[in-house]
């Protein structure tokens, strides 16, 4: 591992690359995750029985998982967010008229996480999403944030976090996705055909509150089901209305 950052503490990033290896493989032992960071064991144990500790991390035999105090830590974080209470009715909404997928979506340091979802009428474990990251170029929610943005800060984040394709419909060139801001800007919504996951499409919406962009609220399906122009045609509307009914919410709380 690379510690040698004089804006860090190499301590701290060891303890949270521990972790991510733990999340990543749903549990590991000592040897697992030292061979996986290049660490001696009696590091890595020192870091196990401090989150251990913390109860960060639980450790059944030589196995070592993630605890539930860091859903604590999440929950509280995820309650701050006064458009995660206030959205969650209309996601609801959303999905039951729908059938799809309904994601809320937030930013934070030029990345994108799923907040609150519900998968509709399909049989889908949206929980295994929520609390993901993603680069917001990607989906339609995360564009429909980019679109808020100034030029300068979306050409900050592209050069952080780069342009990385997904599939043969990613847009991975910034003038490109300028471009596509634009659009999305123009129409109040944003597309997503194809360019995180082959065979989904997506539309999406910026939620925005007193002129600063809180989120947004994005409908994804099959995409022989929802077309392009049903995006368009049928479920703008429906998005723009229930984004405006809780920019209202947001408003008037």
């Amino acid at each position: 591992m690379d510690e040698t950052d004089p804006q860090t503490v190499g301590a701290v990033e060891t303890t949270f690359a521990v972790i991510g290896v733990l999340q990543d493989r749903g549990g590991a032992g000592v040897t697992e995750i030292a061979n996986e960071l290049d660490l001696s064991k009696s590091a890595v144990h020192k870091h196990l029985a401090t989150l251990v500790d913390q109860r960060c991390v639980v450790q059944r035999g030589d196995e070592y998982r993630l605890g539930l105090g860091l859903f604590q830590y999440g929950s509280f974080v995820r309650n701050g967010y006064d458009v995660f209470h206030k959205a969650k009715p209309r996601v609801r909404e959303l999905a039951e008229e729908t059938g799809e997928m309904v994601w809320l979506i937030v930013e934070e340091n030029g990345m994108a996480m799923y907040l609150f979802g519900d998968g509709g009428s399909l049989d889908i474990n949206v929980d295994s999403l929520v609390g993901t990251w993603t680069h917001l170029h990607l989906n339609s929610g995360g564009k429909a944030i980019l679109s808020q943005f100034s030029e300068e800060r979306v050409r900050e984040i592209v050069d952080e976090h780069g342009l990385p394709r997904r599939t043969a419909r990613t847009i991975t060139d910034v003038d490109e996705l300028l471009a596509e801001l634009e659009r999305t800007r123009d129409r109040g919504y944003a597309l997503n055909l194809e360019e995180d996951l082959t065979g989904i499409h997506a539309i999406g919406a910026p939620i925005v509150h007193r002129e600063e962009v809180q989120g947004a609220l994005s409908i994804a399906g099959a995409a022989n089901r929802l077309t392009e122009e049903r995006c368009h045609d049928e479920y703008a509307d429906r998005l723009l209305t229930a984004v405006n009914d809780l920019e209202l919410n947001l408003t008037y709380r």
